[in-house]
């Protein structure tokens, strides 16, 4: 069982939390924690000493102290008020995420919440009851306010669930699993809406899904380069240990396995061509360096998912600290980052795709043997010059824009939750690109034979032609393209 609040959370193990491989929960020593920090609330909500958010209200009206008697109402106003957010529902699967950082975040022992609104979060997460969040209204300062406010307010017994694929009010799911709404104390709102597991889902979502097209980005650039039947040279390891960045080690590794023992590269002719396009022979400097970014990004997930981003942070029964560790630009900038890296794998695969296309050494223009009568593979690589155009557009970077909010008190923000968004939607078009590039080697691989290739290429190419045949007369190429595409999404491809 994994720990909440004392173990290390990594992508890995929120997503196998998340659809319930991995099972997690409290230690006693973690119910230590939450209660001592618990107690040092309630003794400064009590003291006529003016604390931030505990006793006093919140943004500009820091400046107005909270009786006692105000503090539940307070909390609660807090959350009600905050959610204003707009758009679609989110994916219940980043629903579930958020829960399950925001839980590891307020078991660290630094947010002052009570024990039983930890164990209610819990509750949700084990039973699939799933806020509905909308994706739009977060700027990422004060954390993700209205998502956060949202994902928390069927707490209260307001806002509404996923019940599979319906949208149930609040207060009958509460009533169906004989729960009560609850009653928010001291702390409690803000511990729950500040922070940044809004933009941090989004990240372990995109992280999970990268991980994946990386390698598959490598395996149709490997299935390309044999239908290209392209020069293995440029991916020998003395070449790259002289620049040794660590995704073209990588990638250059990866290059050579996924050739060993083809008999088509073999057969490649160096004396007819000298050097193949930088789409085939500069993989792992291209490939390597969107690994690059997705280590940096992971580095700082990982960092940002086993921290206390909320605010004040509670250090003692007299120090409650009102800083900044909501503000969302540390993964704001690096998911910008990874949009670009993601992509610039689109960039590459449709040049790849271009270059099959064009008839030279081997291959028929358009990968038909009967061009004229049949347009062949002409115009599935306009879907992928559209998808690296949107790509493009969804490479300016939130994290570089600031509109001041609240009067000016969160006067720079980080708009990282726009920066997580679009991350996730520049990896949905990658598998798009992705899986048409990989049809298109698959084809080209038909006009090598009976050369073989290795294993690994020789395994997928069994896996496409399952749900792909050859293309010999033209015909609808919608479902193959979505054939491919379901290949892609449920990671069916072999890629190690």
């Amino acid at each position: 069982m994994f720990a909440y609040g004392t173990e290390q959370l990594t992508v890995a193990k929120v997503i196998a939390i998340a659809k319930g491989i991995l099972k997690a929960g409290l230690t006693p020593e973690v119910i230590d924690k939450v209660n001592a920090c618990r107690k040092k609330v309630e003794i400064m909500a009590a003291s006529d000493k003016a604390v931030y958010g505990i006793n006093t209200g919140f943004g500009p009206l820091c400046d107005v102290q909270i009786t006692p008697e105000q503090t539940s109402k307070l909390q609660e106003n807090l959350l009600i008020t905050h959610a204003v957010g707009v758009g679609n529902p989110i994916e219940k699967e980043l629903s579930k995420i958020m829960m399950i950082c925001k839980v590891h975040a307020l078991c660290q022992g630094f947010s002052g919440v009570r024990l039983e609104l930890i164990e209610r979060i819990l509750y949700f997460i084990e039973n699939d009851l799933l806020p509905i969040v909308p994706e739009q209204g977060s700027v990422g300062a004060s954390g993700d306010l209205a998502p956060l406010s949202h994902l928390f307010l069927p707490l209260l017994g307001e806002g509404d669930f996923w019940i599979g694929d319906d949208i149930i009010p609040a207060k009958e799911v509460l009533a169906k699993h004989n729960l009560q709404p609850m009653q928010l104390q001291a702390k409690e709102g803000l511990g729950l809406i500040n922070g940044t597991q809004f933009i941090l889902a989004h990240a372990i979502k995109g992280l999970h899904k990268m991980e994946y097209l990386l390698d598959l980005a490598d395996v149709s650039g490997a299935m390309s380069l044999e239908g290209f039947q392209g020069s293995s040279s440029p991916f020998k390891e003395a070449l790259h240990t002289i620049r040794p960045f660590k995704g073209s080690l990588k990638v250059a590794e990866r290059i050579r396995m996924l050739l060993t023992d083809s008999q088509n590269v073999e057969n490649h002719l160096d004396c007819e061509r000298v050097q193949d396009q930088y789409s085939i022979r500069c993989m792992p400097q291209v490939h390597g360096a969107s690994r690059n970014a997705y280590y940096h990004l992971n580095e700082l997930a990982e960092i940002e998912m086993n921290s206390v981003t909320d605010n004040p942070i509670v250090l003692s029964e007299t120090e409650a600290i009102s800083g900044g560790n909501f503000h969302g630009q540390p993964l704001a900038m690096a998911l910008d980052y990874g949009s670009i890296a993601a992509s610039e794998l689109g960039n590459i695969a449709d040049r790849r795709c271009y270059l099959l296309l064009e008839g030279k050494y081997g291959l028929p223009r358009l990968l038909t043997s009967g061009g004229g009568l049949n347009s062949g593979f002409m115009i599935p690589q306009y879907t992928t010059a559209a998808l690296v155009t949107e790509n493009k557009s969804l490479c300016f970077p939130p994290s570089a824009d600031s509109v001041p909010t609240s009067l000016g008190q969160e006067d720079h923000v980080s708009m990282g939750s726009i920066s997580g968004r679009q991350f996730n939607q520049i990896l949905g078009n990658i598998e798009k690109i992705l899986a048409i590039e990989l049809m298109y080697a698959a084809q080209a691989l038909e006009f090598r034979r009976p050369n073989t290739f290795s294993g690994i290429i020789e395994e997928n190419f069994k896996i496409i032609r399952e749900k792909v045949d050859k293309l010999e007369d033209d015909r609808i190429l919608k479902d193959d393209i979505y054939a491919m595409i379901t290949l892609v999404k449920n990671k069916s491809l072999i890629v190690k």
